[in-house]
């Protein structure tokens, strides 16, 4: 560290940081990846490249009595032509335990994709950064939570006094989902479903939700099985329908494959299957999911499903035939893995919720319901007798 003008320069590095499993450096500074280089290098698909550089759940974790901090970075936002634009990704400041700041970097590099020819329009952007000031006086615990939407190179944190790695203190949850999981429609980093889960819970999150693309890759599955962890969650589905990847005959030995590949490296620790929230037009109806272009022509962002119920008698997979197969597996290999448990996603999402919180855009909850889907979530597995209780009576 050095200083000048009473202000401390650190650099951002990997002991600094919380949730990220890989860094990449940079002309600029680093760039976070919750994905290693030789499973991005497995997949070369741009919406998983995508996906996986935006850092949700990852944030600095360190102690100060700094009274100002801030953090240099470059954001990379992606947008789609003719959808609205997305909201400006949020930096949220966490300061012992409360949100005590938010803010957005001004400037940023913008992609816009074009969704019929996957065409890719880049406007560069400038090094920014995000300030916060008037903290309390004294030794305190501080992160701060990266943006979940937009991909971020970490260049610096400029503050008025030393900053020191906070130790780690709470269980490690590493969990895999969606894009319902990394926190679409969410409005702050905090605010995902399984942020506000952790927090409730007192767990340290991992977050490898990946929009698009829980697709029950097997570079996913070692990934995980190397990364260390005491409680692990799946929620797994509907990437699988909305994609239309699979069909029956595959769906269950690909399950099987990416729960054995994770016993390779967690033996024993609780491993929690949750199944699909619920997903009216995806229930029945198989996929490919895709955008609504009468929506779009209305300058809303809406999703359909293109898929014939018919097909399901051909082993085409909708979220209901999905859930019926997980909790088969489940039930079936808890028999020989009594730390393997399951959770019907219905149970966090379910019909009376769609009816008082209806998905906006078909597909992901907003705001408010992924705090009530966090909530149920930590209380059925982190709570008293939960399957990923930290402390078990």
């Amino acid at each position: 560290m050095t200083a000048g003008d009473h202000q401390i320069t650190t650099p951002v590095t990997a002991d600094l940081l919380r949730g990220a499993p890989e860094l990449e450096q940079t002309p600029t500074g680093v760039r976070v990846h919750r994905l290693p280089a030789w499973a991005r290098a497995q997949a070369a698909d741009p919406q998983l490249a995508m996906a996986e550089s935006q850092p949700s759940g990852v944030r600095l974790a360190f102690t100060t009595t700094a009274t100002s901090v801030e953090l240099r970075a470059h954001a990379v936002r992606f947008g789609f032509r003719g959808a609205p634009a997305r909201p400006l990704g949020v930096f949220d400041l966490v300061v012992d335990g409360r949100l005590a700041g938010q803010a957005s970097l001004a400037e940023a590099t913008v992609v816009t994709i074009d969704m019929t020819t996957g065409a890719r329009e880049i406007e560069q952007g400038a090094v920014g950064g995000v300030r916060f000031g008037g903290l309390p006086d004294g030794e305190k615990s501080v992160e701060l939570w990266l943006p979940h939407n937009e991909t971020v190179e970490l260049v610096e944190l400029r503050t008025d006094a030393p900053v020191h790695p906070s130790p780690e203190r709470h269980p490690v949850w590493l969990h895999h989902g969606s894009s319902i999981s990394q926190g679409s429609n969410a409005v702050r980093p905090t605010g995902i479903w399984p942020a506000v889960a952790a927090s409730r819970g007192g767990v340290d999150l991992v977050n490898l939700g990946f929009g698009g693309s829980a697709l029950l890759d097997q570079f996913t599955a070692r990934t995980m099985r190397d990364t260390t962890a005491d409680l692990i969650s799946l929620k797994l589905g509907i990437n699988v329908v909305n994609a239309d990847l699979m069909r029956l005959r595959a769906f269950g030995p690909a399950v099987h494959g990416f729960l054995d590949t994770l016993r390779d490296g967690h033996p024993d620790t609780p491993l929690l299957v949750v199944s699909p929230i619920l997903c009216p037009i995806h229930e029945d109806t198989p996929g490919p999911g895709a955008f609504d272009e009468d929506a779009l022509a209305e300058g809303q962002l809406r999703f359909r499903a293109t898929g014939d119920p018919a097909e399901r008698a051909a082993g085409k997979l909708t979220l209901r035939v999905i859930r019926e197969q997980l909790v088969r597996i489940v039930l079936e290999r808890a028999a020989d893995d009594p730390n393997l448990h399951y959770l019907d996603g219905l149970e966090l999402y379910g019909h009376a919720d769609a009816a008082d919180l209806p998905l906006p855009d078909r597909l992901h909850p907003d705001a408010t319901t992924h705090q009530r889907i966090g909530e149920r979530f930590a209380a059925l597995a982190f709570g008293p007798g939960g399957p990923l209780a930290p402390n078990p009576a």
